[in-house]
């Protein structure tokens, strides 16, 4: 399918691995330049090339998106490199999972910085670039953790943020022709998901409990980013697109 953004340019934290790393390789494959972000430099550099290797066209930037000055400094490369930015994608997250009266500061900070702090210090690098060439797709990567999950306080509150974090965005960027949406997945066939010791039991419990039977695949949510970011979708902001199987 033709999503109608050959030669656009888009940002992609947390690119490396797993769902990021499918949105990259989604995005490329329709023609977008893709700068791959990562606090994982060698990860970063190894998907941005096998992208080249594809043919298409990536660069890779080792970032803490929690860091103001790296993602300044990311923001003007990429700028010097390709002229623009078109598209953000604020991906990066990860969890700590434990029951709240086990969870430190730091476990509650981490988590909470990343996504959240990180949306908000790329959003407003991105935002310059949007509003003089009057477009410009941010999108979000929540979770149906927002929905709350026991043992995962500071990953639903922040993937909660997240959600209204994108109203509020849409809102604020409308009058620049920038739309700003989310994608809540749900669970997702990620390495670090197939990896973990109970594997076999959440994906019992996903086929159980999921209508339509299965976990989802990291292109499931790559191909609903691509959607959100074309011209297809300019008339959709302040959304959140749920790809959870039917499971609420």
């Amino acid at each position: 399918m033709d999503y109608e953004i050959n030669g656009k340019v888009a940002i992609v934290t947390g690119g490396a691995s797993g769902i990021g790393a499918a949105i990259c390789d989604v995005l490329s494959s329709q023609g977008v330049r893709v700068a791959v972000v990562d606090m994982n430099g060698a990860g970063a550099e190894a998907k941005a090339e096998e992208i080249r290797a594809c043919g298409g066209i990536a660069v890779a930037h080792p970032v803490d998106v929690t860091d103001e000055a790296s993602v300044k400094q990311m923001f003007s490369a990429v700028a010097e490199e390709w002229g623009t930015v078109d598209i953000l994608v604020n991906n990066a997250g990860f969890t700590r999972d434990m029951r709240i009266t086990k969870m430190g500061v730091a476990d509650w900070d981490s988590v909470v910085d990343v996504i959240l702090k990180g949306a908000f210090l790329c959003t407003r690098e991105a935002m310059p670039f949007f509003s003089r060439q009057s477009w410009g797709r941010v999108i979000n990567i929540s979770s149906r953790a927002h929905l709350g999950n026991p043992g995962q306080a500071n990953y639903s509150a922040a993937k909660a943020g997240i959600i209204g974090f994108t109203r509020a965005m849409a809102l604020e960027c409308g009058r620049h022709q920038v739309t700003v949406n989310a994608v809540a997945p749900g669970i997702i066939n990620t390495a670090a998901v197939l990896s973990l010791p109970h594997y076999s039991k959440i994906q019992e419990a996903a086929e159980k409990n999921t209508p339509l039977g299965r976990i989802g695949k990291p292109e499931d949510v790559a191909h609903a980013v691509a959607f959100l970011s074309s011209e297809l979708a300019g008339y959709i902001t302040g959304d959140v697109l749920h790809v959870t199987g039917g499971r609420y």
